[in-house]
């Protein structure tokens, strides 16, 4: 339900921030992203396009896991430093090579780590359990039983079982196992791409010297990175005019050219500010969100242009970074058909160390920097204003007053959200 009240700059209808985000969410739903196969060797942290089922057994033939003896597990029963039991050695398995010998009963072979389990053995007794008597016998001093020291033909993944689901985000892990089912190619989503643009007369590139009244493009930069980590690519369409003529063809342009389009400066209400009527403008369905029930990031505006996001985040660094994280980075994640459910968010428990005020209906989202205590975490609010970047650069992450709430008190336990 949306909040009827109005706010300072008489704005009715601030929305919660996760009804906010389910509405833009709703709207992609159906999306459905294009894929491209590419080379194991180029898929690090791309996202599968499809389902990969193991085409073999993993291993494909069973093999040991430790250096030492091939056995039949029955032939070792009982076998302790007390009362060994005694194997003669029938021959030795080389790496790399099939067994030219067999196991049986009364006999071993030697055998390497990831050797070949011959045909008769079903265990291995490793060489810490064992004492040479020549170099024909040895003696058992400790029983194995079947399977044990062995890796069994398809234990680690069976041919058409399941081995990665869609939307996974491949890992180094990931790829060592597609390689191991002999997979040289693989299925991957195309990249999301995010056309930036900063709105403002007052905006210069971070690399100048500001004149007064000037300020640095920190934005471009901040946002730039968040959509990095986010796995997606930046077009940079460079600092622009808040003088419509010039705002919206490049507005047009930027979302004809990328999959999502954001733009910071110009989401305030205010004589100079475009965002909302240049997103009204855009195809259909426009405009879905102005103004959400969030400090700080109140003013962000949620668009779509066919199906294509379009943000107007607020001027202020921390307030269009918190504005990414809620709402941006979901949209690519979506776009990009990424399973967001496969891992929980870094988080740390920690205690608050000064009462923090709210305003109930709203959700705060309140930078901390942490302090190692005796017993754990100490959480310490990083006061600052939302135009204010060192209170981010300074935090260790972040927690959340809900909107059912009107602050946190000193010594409470809370989730603080790390900062990656």
């Amino acid at each position: 339900m949306t909040d009827t009240t109005r706010d300072m700059l008489g704005r009715s209808g601030l929305i919660p921030v996760d009804e906010a985000r389910q509405v833009l969410l709703d709207h992609l739903r159906s999306h459905i992203p294009d894929q491209q196969t590419i080379l194991l060797t180029q898929a690090l942290d791309r996202i599968l396009a499809a389902p990969v089922f193991a085409p073999e057994d993993l291993p494909a033939h069973a093999r040991s896991t430790m250096d030492g003896f091939a056995v039949r597990a029955t032939d070792t029963f009982g076998a302790s430093e007390s009362m060994p039991g005694y194997l003669q050695i029938a021959g030795e398995i080389n790496m790399g090579e099939a067994p030219d010998g067999q196991v049986t009963t009364g006999t071993c072979l030697r055998i390497p780590t990831g050797g070949l389990l011959p045909d008769g053995a079903d265990a291995v007794v490793m060489f810490e359990h064992t004492v040479p008597v020549d170099d024909t016998l040895v003696e058992i001093v400790k029983g194995v039983g079947s399977g044990v020291n062995t890796l069994g033909r398809g234990e680690d993944i069976a041919r058409g079982q399941l081995a990665l689901p869609a939307g996974q985000i491949l890992r180094p892990q990931d790829l060592g196992l597609l390689a191991g089912l002999g997979l040289h190619e693989v299925a991957v989503t195309r990249t999301v791409s995010v056309g930036i643009i900063s709105t403002g007369d007052e905006i210069v590139p971070f690399t100048e010297i500001p004149a007064p009244g000037k300020i640095r493009d920190i934005n471009k930069i901040a946002l730039g990175g968040q959509v990095q980590r986010a796995g997606a690519v930046v077009v940079d369409y460079g600092i622009v005019s808040d003088r419509r003529e010039i705002f919206l063809p490049l507005l047009r342009q930027a979302v004809e050219d990328n999959d999502l389009v954001l733009f910071s400066g110009g989401s305030s209400v205010g004589m100079r500010d475009l965002g909302e009527q240049a997103i009204a403008e855009l195809d259909p369905p426009g405009i879905l969100v102005h103004g959400v029930a969030l400090k700080p990031g109140k003013p962000v505006i949620i668009g779509l242009s066919g199906m294509k996001p379009v943000f107007g985040l607020p001027g202020h660094p921390v307030s269009a970074m918190v504005c990414f994280d809620l709402f941006v980075r979901p949209a690519i994640d979506r776009l990009a058909g990424r399973m967001t459910d496969q891992l929980p968010e870094a988080t740390i428990i920690a205690r608050l160390d000064r009462n923090t005020h709210s305003a109930a209906g709203r959700r705060d989202i309140v930078r901390v920097r942490l302090i190692r205590e005796d017993r754990g975490w100490a959480a310490e609010p990083v006061l600052g204003k939302s135009g204010a970047i060192s209170s981010l650069a300074r935090a260790h992450g972040y927690f959340i007053i809900p909107e059912s709430s009107q602050g946190m008190s000193q010594d409470t336990l809370i989730t603080v959200h790390l900062y990656s």
